[in-house]
């Protein structure tokens, strides 16, 4: 027997009617938030029968592409259908002159202030889109500019980052057993030549992963006070002085239509509070150069409150990313509109602090 997962469904695996008939249905279900029935359908002008659409429909649904909330009420896109049609059926626009244009002139009216031109991209995605708006604060990310490592009492070490803001950090470390003067010269050596003009978040990677790979020209003892400053400079709590702007929540009670639209308000309620879980799937969007969907259960976050995230990175003028923004709702979400949409306010937000040198440490 073979006890592999069955093979997700494609578009491929759908005939030209199947198809029509799948897209009528998402688009309509996100066009009204109701079930869709056959003869609803047939009402569209689609050219059959309500017979025919019911067929059609079953097989739809034994693909796990459609779902029936109540046996005699009409169909809705399941998880999966969702982003079947997201990836290979949706037709995704510009946006217009008027929504450039006040996403432009809100954000530009925000100042000089970096809390202030984030929490006004919240507000204004929250309004445009319908759902809740999300930022996350970004890192401070200026390049580093030199490393030490100082020998301050016996068995401790303190190393120094100096980055090119002229801001100045430092941490106290253990001192590997055996390890000499002169290895720690090394060690800061090693760093200097490797990682001058990286972020901080680029030279700990690359630190590490060097030393490692450096026994030829490095000291065992130096590659562990690497790895082990390293460490101790990612802290046990790598969210820590970043923060959620969450701007908008009314808009999703405004938006349900019945007691289990409601509940599930409620349920992603509670995931809004549990902002460091947001935060890391913000963080995951930020892989991405461009626009990535979260829906439903694709996340465990959202698998009870079955809601949908569109999200994408602001970076500055070398791409280098510097948080991430996006929409937050129902799974009928406007994905036409929202998408482009939180794609365009991440390139403004991010050319706004390039150009305007926001402070990136408040």
């Amino acid at each position: 027997m073979n006890s592999s997962s069955p093979r997700p469904t494609t578009l491929a695996d759908l005939d030209a009617r199947a198809r029509d008939i799948f897209r009528d249905i998402v688009e309509t279900y996100l066009e009204t938030g109701e079930p869709v029935g056959s003869r609803t359908l047939s009402k569209r002008g689609i050219g059959l029968s309500p017979a025919s659409i019911r067929n059609t429909m079953a097989d739809l649904a034994s693909l796990g592409l459609l779902d029936a909330p109540h046996l005699s009420a009409g169909r809705t896109p399941t998880h999966t259908g969702l982003r079947l049609f997201v990836d290979g059926l949706l037709e995704i626009g510009d946006l217009g002159r008027e929504e450039k244009a006040e996403i432009d002139s809100r954000l530009a009216a925000a100042g000089s202030d970096l809390s202030s031109a984030l929490s006004e991209a919240s507000l204004l995605l929250s309004g445009l889109a319908g759902g809740a708006g999300l930022v996350t604060t970004p890192t401070r990310e200026s390049p580093v500019k030199h490393v030490e490592f100082v020998l301050i009492g016996p068995g401790q070490i303190l190393v120094v980052l100096v980055f090119d803001d002229g801001q100045v950090e430092n941490r106290l470390v253990q001192m590997p057993v055996g390890l000499t003067q002169s290895q720690l010269q090394e060690s800061t050596n090693f760093l200097n030549f490797r990682l001058k003009g990286k972020t901080l978040s680029e030279a700990a990677a690359q630190a590490v992963d060097d030393a490692r790979h450096a026994e030829a020209t490095l000291d065992k003892a130096a590659a562990n006070l690497i790895e082990a400053g390293f460490a101790e400079w990612s802290g046990d709590d790598p969210m820590a002085g970043r923060k959620l702007i969450v701007r908008g929540r009314a808009n999703l009670l405004a938006n349900s239509q019945a007691a289990g639209d409601l509940e599930r308000v409620r349920i992603l309620f509670d995931d809004l509070e549990r902002k460091r879980d947001l935060i890391h799937v913000l963080d995951a969007a930020q892989e991405a150069s461009a626009v990535k969907l979260f829906i439903g259960a694709e996340n465990p976050l959202f698998s009870m409150s079955g809601s949908a995230l569109v999200a994408a990175p602001y970076m500055d003028s070398q791409r280098r990313v510097l948080g991430a923004l996006g929409v937050i709702g129902p799974t009928r979400l406007n994905y036409a509109r929202v998408i482009p949409m939180v794609d365009y306010t991440a390139k403004v937000v991010g050319r706004l602090i390039e150009r305007r040198g926001l402070n990136l440490t408040e």
